[in-house]
């Protein structure tokens, strides 16, 4: 009997602990930050693990490159000082690519009508 007993609960912690996860969340292998600077340029920066590769791509409206940098494996932060004054107004978007995932951010360029020509750019 004493022997039936130890076989169940044995049996109990063995069902119990195999279905708790102990495995926790994977982060994220790689950062990006983006914002735009008082002369209405956009700073970019990348920090990713040094055996990885990942790619910097802004994009227009009509989904045409209009900028691509890529990160070999060997490098592990890039910065990157964009200069938006030649682009049209329109609808931009900033990604950072890599195999693990990628991140997105949306660029909105418009210049205001004013006596002197300057221009807005937004980040989302």
């Amino acid at each position: 009997m004493l022997t039936l007993l130890s076989k169940l609960a044995l049996s109990a912690l063995i069902s119990t602990s195999s279905l708790t996860d102990t495995t926790t969340p994977k982060s994220a292998t790689f950062d990006a930050s983006a914002f735009v600077t008082n002369d209405n340029q956009v700073r970019v920066s990348v920090i990713k693990p040094a055996n990885s590769y990942a790619e910097l791509v802004l994009r227009d409206s009509d989904n045409q490159v209009v900028f691509r940098q890529s990160l070999r494996r060997k490098e592990d932060k890039l910065a990157v000082k964009l200069n938006v004054n030649q682009l049209a107004d329109g609808k931009y978007e900033l990604e950072v690519v890599s195999k693990e995932g990628s991140i997105r951010k949306q660029l909105d360029l418009s210049t205001k009508p004013v006596e002197t020509s300057s221009r807005l750019v937004a980040m989302q």
